[in-house]
């Protein structure tokens, strides 16, 4: 099974929702939509889903054009981040729903219901009804209902961003293992970097409507094309802030450090610095050292974040335990050169 997008749009009037978009999504692993909010995720879920169709270009599922067919004949499943039960059935008659509507003989379907209710822990409450469940065993009846159908095609748009922090961090342990080995195209989108990290598979940032780098989610990660992928995939977001290349020198305003390692081939000239705000981190040892008044702190129990000025720019510190950052007082961070990536003037990656 394969799933490609060729040179898909979609518009609504003069505003675009989604900009000419081409991939090949395979099985064997997560195909991770990664961006933040009115990225365009959801946008891009429902034209595979079909419940939207596209303005231009077509989409085919195993090189057959599906472009203009509806969900019910292009055997996905879809779990939104909101629980769609049917709240007048079981939960049994919730995960059996889709078997039913296929034609599925009913002496096969108890046994694809209970495997499935055993995969999500759901066996002892298949007689209830959704409203006697927590919001969790609801979402698991919704992923069952998805691995029951065996699909071509499951889109998970952000399905576990209305769980408690405990649930969500073990159903994402979970859900590689749910839909290994079913052959099916699996899309998962999400806003938080961290999670497609854990999945794994590969990623396709988004940023204001356009894919703009897709491939191995580690890959994507160490190696961003552009500003907006960079963006994308860091919380918080990228450190960036202007500097110069002069001979054998990088110049932050008063601060310079060696042009070493990829860097020294660099052109002399302008460029954006970008830094992920855990390479940013109170100043002691090795490193290029910058002060900073400190805007805003965040604590927490595992880390300490500040917000403090470099030049016109706000960068972020993300460090492990606590730190006595006072707002308003200047600060001295430390960051480390070879943490860092340089772009140039069209956006893109330079080293």
């Amino acid at each position: 099974m394969t799933l490609e997008l060729k040179n898909i749009t979609k518009r609504l009037g003069a505003e675009t929702h989604i900009h000419p978009t081409s991939l090949t999504l395979e099985p064997g692993g997560f195909n991770v939509l990664l961006g933040a909010t009115r990225a365009g995720k959801t946008s891009l879920i429902k034209l595979m889903a079909g419940l939207d169709r596209p303005t231009t270009g077509a989409i085919l599922m195993n090189g057959i054009d599906v472009t203009g067919a509806s969900p019910q004949k292009r055997n996905i499943s879809l779990v939104h981040q909101f629980f769609v039960n049917y709240p007048h059935m079981t939960v049994f008659e919730n995960i059996a729903s889709p078997l039913r509507v296929a034609g599925v003989p009913k002496s096969e379907i108890a046994g694809r219901v209970e495997a499935a209710a055993d995969v999500l822990r759901l066996r002892p409450m298949l007689q209830r009804r959704p409203d006697e469940l927590s919001g969790g065993q609801q979402q698991r009846c919704a992923l069952a209902r998805a691995i029951v159908k065996e699909s071509d095609l499951v889109l998970l748009d952000e399905p576990l961003a209305n769980l408690d922090y405990k649930l969500r961090e073990e159903l994402r342990d979970q859900l590689p293992g749910l839909f290994a080995g079913r052959g099916a195209v699996v899309v998962y989108a999400t806003s938080e970097p961290a999670e497609a990290l854990m999945l794994g598979g590969r990623t396709a940032t988004m940023f204001e409507g356009r894919v703009t780098q897709f491939g191995d989610t580690a890959s994507v990660y160490r190696a961003p094309g552009d500003m907006a992928t960079a963006e994308v995939f860091s919380d918080p977001p990228m450190n960036f802030a202007p500097v110069e290349k002069a001979g054998d020198a990088i110049r932050l305003g008063p601060v310079a450090w060696p042009a070493a390692g990829a860097a020294s081939a660099l052109a002399d000239g302008r460029y954006m610095l970008g830094v992920r705000p855990h390479f940013v981190t109170p100043a002691g040892g090795g490193g290029v050292t910058l002060d900073g008044v400190v805007r805003v702190t965040e604590l927490s129990g595992s880390e300490s974040v500040a917000h403090f000025g470099v030049g016109d720019a706000v960068w972020v510190s993300q460090v492990a335990g606590v730190h006595p950052f006072k707002v308003g007082a200047t600060h001295q961070f430390r960051f480390d050169p070879a943490a860092c990536f340089y772009f140039g003037a069209d956006g893109r990656r330079a080293v």
